[in-house]
């Protein structure tokens, strides 16, 4: 990794934005090692990440707050990591809390938040749905597409708020993302 401040890129987004597949592909072309996040919680609860939300909210944000925690205390002047994250990351204080103390602590977290409207998440959210049976929990609600509207659009002004860079991913393929934040490490422009 060019930039060796940089020991973790924390790739952020909506549900279904590309963040796990850019990932793995900007590992790749950095030589860091990739975790998913939602993947370090089921292996460290026994449960899936949906299955803890529907358990209760709190619970998975607890469960995420545990696994980004063990993340960061594994990765305390160790190699380059790229993390996936899940869509709601933003909305979990304890969780954001770590990732700025980690950042005051000179071991700097990097995050990407990869942009899409929230028509393209909508119609891959639903694409998924129609393959698993049901939406996010998330979104059980009566209108579950104004709720992602509206969830959409608060996230994302948190996320721009948030992150370290934001890029579109609308249109753009995995390889396409990774490259280009590849190309911003380089010019250290972020």
């Amino acid at each position: 990794m060019e930039n060796h401040s940089t020991r973790i890129i924390l790739i952020t987004g909506p549900k279904h934005s590309g963040k796990t597949s850019a990932g793995r592909v900007l590992a790749e072309l950095l030589g860091a090692s990739f975790v998913d996040l939602d993947e370090l919680i089921e292996q460290q609860s026994g449960k899936s990440p949906r299955a803890l939300y529907k358990e209760d909210p709190e619970v998975f944000r607890q469960a995420e707050t545990r696994a980004l925690a063990s993340l960061l205390s594994e990765n305390i002047g160790g190699e380059p990591r790229v993390v996936a994250a899940g869509g709601g990351l933003i909305d979990n204080p304890e969780a954001l809390e770590l990732l700025q103390q980690r950042n005051h602590s000179g071991a700097e977290v990097m995050t990407v938040y990869l942009e899409i409207t929230a028509d393209t998440a909508w119609e891959r959210i639903t694409k998924a749905a129609q393959k698993t049976g049901e939406l996010p929990p998330f979104l059980n609600t009566e209108n579950p597409r104004e709720t992602h509207a509206a969830l959409h659009k608060r996230r994302g002004a948190a996320y721009r708020e948030f992150a370290s860079l934001t890029l579109s991913a609308e249109g753009k393929t995995s390889g396409d993302i990774g490259r280009e934040i590849t190309g911003r490490l380089k010019r250290k422009d972020i």
